[in-house]
This record gives C-alpha cells, sequence and structure tokens, in this order.
C-alpha cells in the first residue's frame, strides 16, 4: 500500500469507527457540562428545503415521545460546494421529496420553487416563534404556503435575518451544513431518513423506553418476492468508492434475487474523481453517516482501503471484461466487500487478484479479455445516462418497462424500499 492510500485509509477507517463517534459524543457531552447547559435537541429549519419541511412535521410528534428539549434554529441553505452539482441540487430536493412524503406519513405539494422574498418573508414570520411550543406549527402552515405559491412577498421586516445569522453560525460552529438536521451530543442527524437513529439514540440515553414505536420508521416497502419482474428493467449506477453504494449494495442484491427484475449494472466513475466538490466537512459527515448506517443494518463495513485514483481507475479497467464475462456484478461485489469491510490492499495487484478470485474470475483470462476494452469509454456513457436523468450521486437506480412509459430515477441506498415500490407498481 502506498504512503497516499495508507494516509487516506487511516483518517478514513477513523472516522468510521464507533469508537470515533463515541469520542464526538463524548466531547459535546463535556462542553455541555462544563457551559451548564441542559441536554437538548437541535433542530435546523431551512424554509425553502423540502426536506425540512417534511422534517418539521414530525417535530411535535418528536417533543410528545421524548422528555428532552428540542430547540428550533432557522439555517440558510447550504452553500454552493455542499450541493454537489448546485444546478440540479434544488430541482433533485423538491422531487425526491414528493416522491418520499406519502410513505413517511407527511405532505408536500408543490406549485413552484419559492423565490428569495417569499424565502425572507417566511423567515421573518417563524423567527418569532422560534423555540416557542407552536413553531412546528407555524413552520408547516409557512412551508404549505411557500411552495403551494400562496406566500407572502412582503419581507420588509428583518427578524428573520438575525435569527438567520444566528442559526447559520451554530450550524457552522458544530460542524455542518445542510437544512432539516438534528443535533444531540455530538451527532448529526439529516431529516426524516435519519429521525429513527435520533429516536434510538434518545432511547439509548434513557428519553424513551422505544414500546410505542418510532415516530419516523423506514417505510416498509412491498414485498415483490415470488413476483415476476422480468418485464421491468432496474438500471443500477454503483461507484467503487462510495460508501454509500458499499452498504446498500447486498440489499441491492436482495432485492434482484427477490424480485427477479431484470438489471443492468452501470457503475460511473467516483464524485471526487469527477470534478465535484466536497468539502472536509461533507466528507466526513457521510463516512460517519454511512458507517452508523452500517451498523444500524448489521452490514460489515470499517476495515476500510480507501481506493481513490489510480486504484479505481485500475479496477474499473476490468470491469468491462468482467461483465462480457458474465461476471460483473460479482467483480463489482467482491471489490466493495474487499475495499469497505476486508481492508484488502486493492492498490496492489496482489489485492485485485483477490477481488477477482473471490469474484470467481481467472485472473489470467480477465486481464486478456480487460486489453481490448474501452473502459473509459463504457462509464463515460454510464455516466452521461445517470445524469440525463437528474442524478449524479451514488448509488442511483432507474426504473424502466412494466406498465409505466415513463422512466423513474432516485438516488442513494435510503431509497432502496422506493426502488422496490417502483417496481411492484409496474407489475
Amino acid at each position: 500500500m502506498d504512503f497516499k492510500t495508507r494516509i487516506r485509509s487511516t483518517a478514513v477507517r477513523t472516522f468510521a469507527s464507533a469508537r470515533y463517534l463515541n469520542f464526538l459524543r463524548g466531547k459535546a457531552r463535556i462542553r455541555r457540562k462544563l457551559s451548564a447547559k441542559p441536554a437538548a435537541v437541535h433542530y435546523f429549519h431551512q424554509v425553502d428545503d423540502p426536506y425540512s419541511h417534511l422534517a418539521v412535521q414530525k417535530l411535535d410528534q418528536l417533543k410528545d415521545a421524548y422528555p428532552i428539549p428540542f430547540k428550533a434554529h432557522l439555517v440558510s441553505k447550504p452553500a454552493p460546494e455542499f450541493q454537489g452539482s448546485s444546478d440540479h441540487f434544488n430541482n433533485w430536493a423538491l422531487r425526491d421529496a414528493l416522491s418520499i412524503a406519502a410513505d413517511y406519513g407527511t405532505s408536500l405539494q408543490v406549485a413552484r420553487q419559492p423565490g428569495p422574498a417569499e424565502v425572507q418573508a417566511a423567515n421573518n414570520e417563524l423567527a418569532p416563534h422560534l423555540n416557542q411550543p407552536d413553531f412546528a406549527q407555524k413552520a408547516v402552515e409557512a412551508g404549505a404556503a411557500l411552495w403551494s405559491g400562496r406566500s407572502e412577498k412582503d419581507a420588509a421586516r428583518q427578524p428573520g435575518q438575525a435569527a438567520l445569522r444566528e442559526g447559520d453560525a451554530l450550524r457552522n460552529k458544530l460542524g455542518h451544513y445542510l437544512g432539516g438536521m438534528f443535533y444531540f451530543d455530538g451527532e448529526w442527524f439529516w431529516g426524516v431518513d435519519r429521525i429513527r437513529l435520533l429516536e434510538q439514540r434518545l432511547i439509548e440515553e434513557g428519553y424513551g423506553d422505544g414500546r410505542v414505536g418510532l415516530c419516523a420508521p423506514e417505510p416498509a416497502p412491498v414485498d415483490t418476492s415470488g413476483l415476476d419482474a422480468s418485464e421491468v428493467v432496474l438500471e443500477y449506477f454503483p461507484s467503487l468508492r462510495s460508501p454509500y453504494t458499499a452498504i446498500g449494495h447486498q440489499r441491492v442484491l436482495d432485492l434482484l434475487a427477490r424480485s427477479g427484475v431484470t438489471v443492468k449494472l452501470r457503475p460511473v466513475m467516483p464524485m471526487l474523481m469527477r470534478g465535484i466538490p466536497a468539502p472536509f466537512a461533507k466528507q466526513q459527515y457521510i463516512i460517519i453517516d454511512a458507517a452508523r448506517e452500517a451498523r444500524a443494518r448489521k452490514i460489515p463495513f470499517g476495515h476500510i482501503v480507501d481506493p481513490f485514483g489510480e486504484p479505481v481507475k485500475r479496477a474499473f479497467a476490468l470491469f468491462p471484461a468482467a461483465l462480457e464475462m458474465g461476471r460483473g456484478m460479482q467483480f463489482v461485489t467482491a471489490y466493495l466487500s474487499a475495499a469497505w469491510a476486508e481492508g484488502i490492499d486493492i492498490a496492489t495487484e496482489a489485492g485485485l487478484k483477490r477481488v477477482t478470485a473471490k469474484a470467481d474470475i481467472d485472473w489470467k483470462n480477465l486481464q486478456q479479455a480487460a486489453a481490448g476494452t474501452d473502459w473509459e469509454v463504457v462509464l463515460e456513457d454510464n455516466l452521461s445516462d445517470m445524469l440525463a436523468a437528474g442524478l449524479w450521486g451514488v448509488p442511483s437506480f432507474r426504473v424502466t418497462g412494466g406498465n409505466d412509459d415513463t422512466a423513474f430515477a432516485c438516488w442513494g441506498q435510503d431509497r432502496i424500499w422506493r426502488v422496490e415500490n417502483e417496481i411492484a407498481s409496474r407489475l
């Protein structure tokens, strides 16, 4: 393993460890006690963020279920460097939130994207209600008006600007960048997708017994077991250097086996290697969150050799040949396990040989077959189609066929349940 890979992998392993998360929790708890502040959950609300609109609909239910103060803050949208694709970020967030709202027991009705004056007016309206008993109700009402195009545009009053400055400063101090976030003693939880983990943390801390059920469990998909979904096509866009791909991959395999859907495996280059920015705070949060999800789902993860740069290119150079040999999925499966769970040095030829052996592929045959392939063209074609679907992150999914002529696309291991629902709806 070269020096850069060793340093990078050591850092990623550290951030992925339960020990590091416990360190963050303990550090925050000590700081809070030294400042004589009581324990509290902080919620950061962004009025023009559809995910915040869904999350705030759960706030009163959380307050009723867990006897701990919940403190609300108003925040601005994330800076462009935190958005991945700033040109598509707003449209994607809205599309995704609309796709999951009903399954989480929330609602979102949209006429158009709100303008700056409407956003400022909504912040002005909500600022006086921060940490008042009616904040969630007022936030839901303001959000419903904002997204439906019924909101006020009078931004003459300015209480929202001061509230935004305070909320942004606290969010930055605590180390995050998104809206719709919950924070409790060193740990961040994003939107409705992570409320279940916040609840489990609060139960562990003694703030609830969990006997009445979670306020926001992950939606259960329609079970496609035994259905013949072969007329439906699932395009699966993974990346070999994606922790979220790694922790979701086995569930994708289970879905394929369960439903019989026709799969097209279409890997793409990692986002950072495509020039998509990811500041340190975002990279750190992603690996902490992915590792926490893996532990919650009992998925092997954490013994990591970070495959960045040339190691990924060397692996991708072999993929088209593996696919041609009918072992493409096995190759991706073996590589993800080696890099993210087994600590195999995939930066070396010896490591790649172990990957191909695990995928039941003859190394010499694979090398010979790979010599005549243009793997970069294959990955570029995959990426082009993924971007055309309005997606830029991984893992991404596109579902076509069956009884629906339109395509459905989404991204993230958090949406595998949604993909299964989409497959079932087309049968």
